[in-house]
């Protein structure tokens, strides 16, 4: 969501969520460069309503990007919460790595759209690091993770996993995931 000094108004918060979750799909099924009348077309709203909220293209980027890693991030928190230490972090790097290997075109397009120095970058960098932090703390404190283990290397791990196994066969995947946790267990 923007950062704004009035809370939105509940359809204005509805088109913003629809165009986020519209250009997500077209950017990913047809790539960065789609029409944004397009994306304003399949979000149901008219084009300024879409550049009200998103003045430019790269706006558009930074909030599908925070979205994506909001999905993410919420998803390491709820296995905290659903599952013991170990079931959860292996979990969340499963989830991590899919979501590398189905999303990585979608994420190397807004990464490079997105300045790494700014808010947006920095708030999914800290968002994906504290997420990842609490299922590694947990699993270490049951004893279960090398206690030399930060989440910023899981999230390393998963990332690299996933860019590694990206086209192989779901075989070739399970094994590289199996060598990750063998590593990380205490």
């Amino acid at each position: 969501m923007p950062d704004t000094e009035r809370p939105m108004r509940a359809d204005a918060r509805r088109n913003y969520e629809r165009i986020v979750a519209a250009a997500n799909d077209l950017f990913t099924t047809q790539g960065a460069d789609v029409p944004l009348d397009d994306v304003a077309k399949k979000a149901g709203v008219g084009a300024g309503t879409l550049y009200r909220h998103f003045p430019t293209r790269e706006k558009l980027f930074e909030a599908v990007y925070r979205d994506e890693i909001t999905v993410l991030a919420d998803r390491a928190f709820a296995l905290h919460e659903e599952l013991p230490p170990w079931e959860a972090l292996e979990a969340w790097l499963r989830a991590q790595v899919t979501w590398v290997v189905e999303r990585h075109k979608l994420a190397t397009i807004l990464k490079e759209s997105i300045d790494s120095g700014s808010e947006t970058f920095l708030y999914c960098q800290k968002r994906l690091r504290e997420a990842t932090g609490v299922l590694v703390e947990a699993a270490q404190e049951a004893g279960l993770v090398r206690p030399d283990v930060v989440g910023a290397d899981v999230l390393r791990l998963g990332h690299g996993a996933g860019m590694a196994v990206r086209n192989c066969s779901p075989e070739d995947g399970e094994r590289v995931l199996e060598v990750i946790l063998d590593g990380l267990h205490a």
